[in-house]
């Protein structure tokens, strides 16, 4: 049976998907660059050791500096899937790639701080045995709804991922 192409056609999928990251760049451009206006308060109202807080110092405008050019990458991608360029398609799967690792990244960070702050906070309090236990299993219950919400997350990625390789969204940046 012969195969029609359909070069040219517009799927609402990728128009979505295009759309979806120009807001979500653009919220993070603006946040970025309040961020930039602000953050030597920032540092400044951090607690801690001033070793820590100059450490902090240091490399919060690089962390800002990177979190903005991700968010201009992702702004002129999403720009480029709207004019179905193949480049465009190609950035914002390896920024997708990006954020599910970033994801993941967070969800171990997660655990960690709440282990080493909430735990350690919980072990050494004076509440009675039953409230600190009360109050562990909130603390469990919502590591467990953030690990539940990253997986998440990371599967909605992968899946818009999968999407735009597969043959019929290839086809449109032809």
């Amino acid at each position: 049976m012969p195969q029609t192409l359909n070069v040219g056609a517009r799927s609402v999928f990728v128009t979505a998907v295009g759309w979806v990251f120009i807001v979500l760049a653009m919220m993070s451009v603006v946040w970025a660059l309040v961020r930039f206006a602000s953050a030597g308060s920032v540092v400044a109202a951090l607690p801690g050791p001033q070793g820590l807080t100059s450490l902090l110092a240091a490399y919060l405008p690089w962390v800002m500096a990177a979190g903005l050019a991700l968010s201009l990458g992702t702004l002129a991608a999403a720009i480029g899937l709207l004019l179905r360029l193949d480049w465009a398609r190609r950035v914002v799967i390896g920024l997708l790639v990006v954020a599910i690792a970033a994801n993941l990244g967070g969800l171990w960070l997660q655990h960690e701080l709440v282990e080493s702050v909430v735990s350690q906070t919980l072990r050494s309090s004076p509440l009675p045995t039953p409230a600190a236990s009360v109050l562990g299993g909130f603390v469990t219950a919502s590591r467990v709804l953030g690990a539940v919400l990253t997986l998440g997350t990371c599967a909605v990625l992968a899946w818009v991922i999968q999407r735009l390789r597969s043959s019929a969204v290839r086809q449109e940046f032809a």
